[in-house]
């Protein structure tokens, strides 16, 4: 009788904290950093096939947060046009993919072709595909208010909708 009493208290207080419920719903969380960087670059050629650039984060993001990144495709304009990633172009040799990877640390932007890129590497193709690269990077947290970041719709999204819906600043726009 002496042990199974302490194991019946034990019973009734594990049910008593176990049917407590939390009803607070609204998830917020804090962002103290920029969310929009600018990345200018050119980028590097790793083989004949493919290029690319990595970037550090100047601190860590957090880990259910999102990246998305936009090629600017009108270099020199005042009315920048950002087209979201990943991005293919279609040339006589082949295709060309943009594409991004990102972890928590930083982004890798790649350039990788189903051809030799050097045999078109002339200087406009150069300017208009390697070198002088703008690239806005967008992190968006994965819960944002009452809105979460689905990844899916978030790629199929422009800048100017992601910007608008997750209520992004970007008007002080840092760079990487």
């Amino acid at each position: 009788m002496k042990k199974f009493l302490p194991l019946l208290l034990l019973l009734v207080t594990s049910v008593f904290i176990f049917s407590c419920k939390d009803d607070n719903d609204d998830v917020q969380v804090q962002v103290d950093y920029p969310t929009v960087y600018d990345l200018n670059l050119n980028l590097i050629r790793n083989s004949d096939d493919y290029y690319g650039f990595n970037q550090r984060f100047d601190r860590p993001m957090l880990g259910q947060d999102i990246v998305l990144v936009y090629r600017k495709n009108n270099p020199g304009s005042n009315t920048p046009i950002w087209e979201p990633l990943p991005k293919s172009y279609f040339f006589n040799e082949g295709t060309m993919d943009y594409t991004f990877n990102f972890t928590t640390a930083d982004v890798q932007i790649d350039l990788r072709a189903d051809f030799n890129m050097t045999i078109k590497e002339d200087n406009n193709f150069k300017a208009n595909f390697i070198n002088g690269q703008t690239f806005r990077i967008v992190l968006v947290p994965a819960v944002y208010g009452n809105k979460n970041a689905n990844t899916t719709d978030l790629h199929r999204m422009s800048y100017e909708e992601v910007i608008k819906k997750y209520n992004i600043n970007d008007s002080k726009v840092g760079t990487l």
